[in-house]
């Protein structure tokens, strides 16, 4: 994909979760980071069908978008990631659907307790490489 052809994106955007039923969702675009995330709580892996899952509770009770329900997901992976205070940890990391510039893609989540971050979703270099974002601008996804 050429520069010309990627489509702009400023610092913050909206996205949402269709499989789930959570829209307009607040994610910081973090060029910093490779991975991106996703604040959960109460994160469980349990095995269904014989394959490893796991159940989460997306965002906190104090969001507008919050529903006090049990998410769940196939597990995708589980990888060690380096947050933002330097420290590395183990984290769930999953592939679901997401609805991002008027498009439906898939996207790699660690699951993450980000209740001290001012976003509920980070948006990793791995996620942006289509994109161009311009760090003066937010909300110009469609």
């Amino acid at each position: 994909m050429s520069i010309k052809t990627k489509p702009v994106i400023g610092r913050v955007e909206k996205i949402g979760f269709p499989e789930w039923e959570i829209y307009n969702i607040d994610a910081k675009v973090d060029t910093g980071a490779y991975t991106s995330s996703l604040h959960c709580h109460k994160v469980e892996k349990f095995e269904k069908d014989g394959e490893d899952w796991v159940r989460f509770f997306v965002l906190d009770p104090e969001h507008p978008e919050y529903e006090k329900k049990n998410f769940t997901a196939k597990l995708h992976d589980i990888r060690t990631v380096k947050s933002s205070n330097g420290l590395s940890e183990k984290r769930f990391v999953i592939k679901p659907k997401v609805i991002f510039n008027n498009k439906k893609r898939t996207i790699e989540l660690s699951l993450a307790d980000r209740s001290s971050m001012r976003f509920p979703v980070l948006l990793g270099r791995k996620f942006l490489n289509s994109f161009i974002i311009d760090t003066s601008k937010i909300y110009l996804s469609k």
